[in-house]
């Protein structure tokens, strides 16, 4: 039986191999890819049987080399095939899909780490250290990570592992210097870590990230883009108005009771219709389930609260009192759950991980200094509703906060609330979860125009008015029995 062939051969100075690879090669079992490089694929595209067989190649071809530079800290090559290898010269090498660039520098120290078949690559405080180099030569514009690249490394560092990891970095870069020679690098890189640290000025650094931190508001980028996508959706939708109808006090009452009572079962807090309104109105409260009831009236309390809805906030400090007051107003009889204190631990739903404790007040900085931006009314009450449960600054409670946030925004511009039925929470949770997680902003308006419009047709003249037209729309039905009805 012939022996199987690697699906890379490489050529060699032994002459009995040599005359192997010509045979296998007249025999077609082998072909040519690149200088000394053969493969046994016979059928597949040479850049991928290179890229699949990178790092072995390259430790064949240029035994003790060291990954360094973009490329140790990026850990692949650039999206335009470029790699980057410290060595014994320089040069510049081409093989299928991929551009080797050799620069003669100092090998591999104790601190670096061995990689694969013969190759090394730089300790991550060498790394930034390379990549802190004036840039020379042909390769010189793309061995590097920018300097806005670099601070953002470091501030993403600074949140996975706190401020003593860049301390323990800039330590280990300090030494590394003076044996590399690389003393100019390392003093900028000191001048990085020190503004990130808020010892020295922020007024070096580059990246809008790592200047928020230095100021002591770092924020979360990624959430940003979701801000930016929403807002720009926005730019090209065109909304209805919808205009809140004249209301008696009783109407509000009832209005702000629906909406209380549908905030609470979405998530999780469920009771008949008939408690709620004996929890609300009557103030019977189950012996066996008093957290629960605190938390309806709670929200009832704040979104029958006209004139505390009316007085959307006008600066960044007057949104932070309100979401801590309105939280405080829910969450009172739960003190596990901090109410009116922003979280310290980390939360998530399912798959997504909201933002961490020490990015919660600079992303609600940056989101609400976008929303100033925002159309008024259907837009801003939305853009500000996904704002803080994309956020999600405390515990527990955050749903029935942004959404009472969505209609404080609504109310103060005289337009119709949003009430969100049992029946529609799926399409509203997936709408959410439609921009949260593939940046798709529209499910979202698209959702959030339809129950306002459904909320805006709604009779409020009385409970048994409003009872039957929520019952025939299917609003209090399980999203999987039914859909949600708009009423004529």
């Amino acid at each position: 039986m012939e022996n199987i062939l690697p699906e890379i051969v490489f050529s060699t100075s032994d002459s009995t191999q040599s005359q192997r690879i010509s045979r296998w090669v007249k025999s077609k079992r082998l072909r040519k890819i690149a200088p000394r490089l053969y493969t046994s694929n016979l059928t597949g595209h040479d850049e991928q049987i290179v890229k699949r067989n990178l790092y072995p190649i390259l430790g064949r071809l240029f035994s003790g080399a060291l990954l360094s530079h973009r490329s140790a800290l990026e850990g692949r090559p650039t999206d335009s095939g470029d790699i980057f290898l410290t060595y014994t010269y320089t040069k510049q090498i081409a093989l299928p899909g991929i551009r080797v660039h050799l620069m003669k520098g100092p090998g591999p120290t104790d601190t670096d780490m061995p990689f694969m078949n013969g190759l090394f690559i730089s300790s991550r405080p060498r790394a930034f250290l390379e990549n802190l180099q004036i840039a020379r030569g042909r390769c010189g514009d793309v061995k590097t990570l920018s300097k806005m690249e670099l601070e953002e490394r470091l501030d993403r560092l600074c949140l996975a592992q706190g401020g003593d990891a860049l301390n323990t970095l800039r330590d280990s870069a300090h030494e590394l210097a003076g044996r590399l020679h690389l003393e100019v690098p390392f003093r900028k890189l000191n001048a990085m870590i020190a503004a990130l640290l808020r010892t020295r000025s922020a007024t070096g650094l580059s990246s809008p990230v790592a200047r928020a931190r230095a100021m002591g508001t770092p924020y979360d980028p990624a959430r940003l883009d979701l801000f930016n996508s929403l807002f720009t959706a926005f730019t090209q939708a065109e909304l209805p108005i919808r205009k809140e109808v004249a209301m008696t006090d009783e109407a509000h009452q009832l209005l702000a009771f629906f909406e209380a009572y549908f905030s609470n079962y979405i998530e999780g807090t469920e009771f008949k219709i008939s408690e709620a309104y004996d929890i609300v109105f009557k103030n019977k409260v189950p012996r066996n389930r008093p957290e629960d009831a605190h938390d309806i009236m709670g929200t009832f309390r704040v979104a029958s609260g006209l004139r505390r809805m009316r007085s959307a906030p006008g600066t960044f400090e007057d949104f932070l009192r309100l979401l801590k007051s309105w939280h405080h107003d829910i969450m009172e009889a739960r003190p596990d759950k901090a109410p009116g204190d922003f979280k310290e631990t980390s939360n998530r739903a399912g798959e997504t991980v909201f933002v961490e404790p020490e990015l919660v007040r600079g992303t609600l900085l940056k989101g609400f200094e976008m929303a100033s931006a925002v159309m008024p009314g259907l837009p801003r009450a939305i853009f500000m509703m996904f704002l803080v449960a994309e956020v999600h600054p405390f515990v527990d409670g955050n749903g029935r906060i942004a959404r009472l946030m969505m209609n404080a925004e609504l109310v103060h511009a005289g337009l119709s609330r949003i009430i969100i039925p049992t029946v529609f929470r799926d399409d509203y949770l997936l709408a959410l979860r439609a921009l949260s997680r593939s940046n798709n902003p529209a499910p979202l308006i698209r959702a959030m125009d339809y129950v306002q419009d459904f909320t805006a047709r709604l009779p409020m003249s009385s409970y048994d008015v409003a009872m039957n037209a929520l019952t025939r729309s299917n609003a209090f039905k399980d999203p999987e029995e039914a859909r949600l009805r708009r009423i004529d």
